[in-house]
Order: C-alpha cells, then sequence, then structure tokens
C-alpha cells in the first residue's frame, strides 16, 4: 500500500507528536503504515507513507537519489544569477549539494492559506521558484536559498519521483 499524504505545516513526519507540533496520528489512523522520507514540521506538501519495506527505502535512502520537487516563497527579488547558482549546485556547511533545477514561477494560484500565515514585511518583495533536488539532507532547500541570499519564506514539496500532490487538499490522504 503506498499512501499520499498532504502534510500542512506544523505537523511533524511521525505519528507521535512533540512539544507544539502535531502528529501524522491526527490525520492518518492506519495501522502498519510508515513513513517513506522527511518532511520538517515547518514544510509543507507530499509526504508518502508505505507498508512496503522495499518501497520504502526506495523512496527513502538517498542512493536511489529520487528527484523531489518544491515550489519555495523565497523574501527577495530572485535573480537568474541566484538561479544559476542553484542549477550549478551551492556550497553548504556540510560540503556542495549535486546540482539542481531551479526556475522562478508565478505564485501558485491554487494554493491553501497556511496556517499561520508567512511573515510579511511591506518593503521586501518575495518570489517563487520551483526546485528540484535528489538529495535529501536536513532542511537543504532552506540552507539552499539563505546561500544564495534568499531565506524561504514557504517550502511546499509537490512530487517525489513520479508521485505527486495532483490538487490534494491539505490535511487529507489518498491512496495511491
Amino acid at each position: 500500500m503506498l499512501i499520499r499524504f498532504n502534510k500542512p505545516y506544523g505537523v511533524l513526519s511521525q505519528f507521535t507528536p512533540e512539544g507544539r507540533w502535531t502528529g501524522l496520528i491526527d490525520h492518518i489512523d492506519l495501522p502498519g503504515v510508515y513513513v517513506a522520507g522527511r518532511l520538517d514540521a515547518d514544510s509543507e506538501g507530499l509526504l508518502l507513507l508505505t507498508d512496503d519495506g522495499q518501497l520504502q527505502a526506495r523512496i527513502a535512502d538517498p542512493r536511489f537519489k529520487m528527484e523531489k520537487t518544491y515550489l519555495v516563497q523565497v523574501e527577495g527579488v530572485l535573480t537568474q544569477a541566484a538561479l544559476n547558482q542553484l542549477i550549478r549546485g551551492v556550497t553548504l556547511n556540510d560540503g556542495p549539494t549535486l546540482p539542481a533545477r531551479a526556475s522562478a514561477v508565478q505564485p501558485p494560484a491554487e494554493l491553501w492559506p497556511r496556517n499561520p500565515p508567512i511573515r510579511e514585511r511591506k518593503n521586501i518583495p518575495t518570489s517563487w521558484l520551483e526546485l528540484v533536488i535528489r538529495e535529501g539532507r536536513n532542511r537543504q532547500v532552506r540552507r539552499m536559498t539563505a546561500a544564495v541570499g534568499l531565506p524561504t519564506l514557504r517550502l511546499i514539496r509537490t512530487a517525489v519521483g513520479p508521485y505527486n500532490l495532483d490538487r490534494l487538499p491539505a490535511g487529507t490522504w489518498q491512496q495511491i
């Protein structure tokens, strides 16, 4: 069995809640499924769960370099120079990243509201980009955008390999 879940902001990639964060148990009541890959509590979007250990390993193990696609709202104006840096790969404190696919995109038209909303500053514009990576380091996308001078405000994973959100409402799941 393979489940796709549109993880809202503030939900951990585990069933047990911790501190101020809720767990998957508040959204998914299926015994025997486990998370295949992680998504930080302050990130949103596609989270896959399965009861198949081999499939879980193929999705989550960095050796398989399964592509992950993100919509990223950043603080500041996205320049071609910043995109080029992301495309070539950036150097983080734990070493260089693999080259990525990055492109500027329009703000998504059908995006669910985030609770709480992101911080908005009157004099600082925001930009959106689509970023596709094949690694899964801790907070990698946030660190990559920060490395090119564009702090991440909102991070939404839209796809993992061939699996995508496909208009799944936030906080809901569906068996694939």
